[in-house]
């Protein structure tokens, strides 16, 4: 028989992935939308800036994740234990490492993946109204090719970095959080205990 803790782990497991698979299905709904609709009614040369943008904020998300993941807990508390701010962040951050990488990683790895090929696509629609004689098929396989290579690229490249300087980056991300709460008092993490009173 399974102890109390174990069901517990697992029961909060199990919530864990319904409740990333509804949200994961909402935000690339709404952002596959917004971004379709914006796209199609911004300047072609934006649109393009637009989409690199998306695909960078992918690859942000996927050196957190993995920083997080490789990060080292000893310097992350020791700065915590200064009472350095964003230190006790980075420090749940570490600890959620499992959460952390999943959102990071797959959630808004996956929806940036989806919400550019979307771009994309628009690009292609509009790129052929504009000019006609250009195929849009090849255009599309083009710029298809080209997201992909930018994205698996740069993700290569920000894995190199992230195992580097895990514990920086996860400490930065942790410092970002902290500014994020005191500008606009939304936790962000909810294992915060008494540092909300504290400061």
């Amino acid at each position: 028989m399974l102890g109390s803790k174990e069901r517990n782990g697992k029961s909060r497991r199990g919530r864990w992935v319904v409740f990333i698979t509804v949200w994961t299905f909402l935000l690339a709904l709404s952002f596959s939308f917004l971004s379709e609709m914006v796209v199609r009614n911004l300047p072609l040369m934006v649109a393009y800036f637009l989409l690199v943008a998306i695909i960078i904020i992918g690859i942000v998300f996927d050196i957190i994740g993995i920083s997080v993941t490789a990060s080292d807990a000893k310097p992350l508390n020791g700065m915590a234990a200064q009472k350095i701010p964003g230190a006790r962040e980075a420090v749940v951050l570490h600890k959620n490492a499992g959460a952390v990488s999943n959102f990071c990683n797959d959630v808004i790895g996956d929806i940036c993946g989806i919400v550019s090929g979307a771009a994309g696509a628009v690009i292609v629609a509009r790129f052929v109204v504009i000019y006609p004689n250009i195929k849009g098929a090849s255009l599309g396989i083009l710029l298809s090719s080209f997201i992909a290579a930018v994205t698996v690229g740069g993700k290569a490249i920000g894995k190199n970095i992230a195992i580097n300087r895990a514990s920086d980056i996860t400490y930065k991300a942790g410092r970002f959080l902290y500014l994020f709460r005191r500008r606009t008092r939304i936790g962000v993490l909810n294992d915060d205990k008494n540092e909300g009173r504290k400061r």
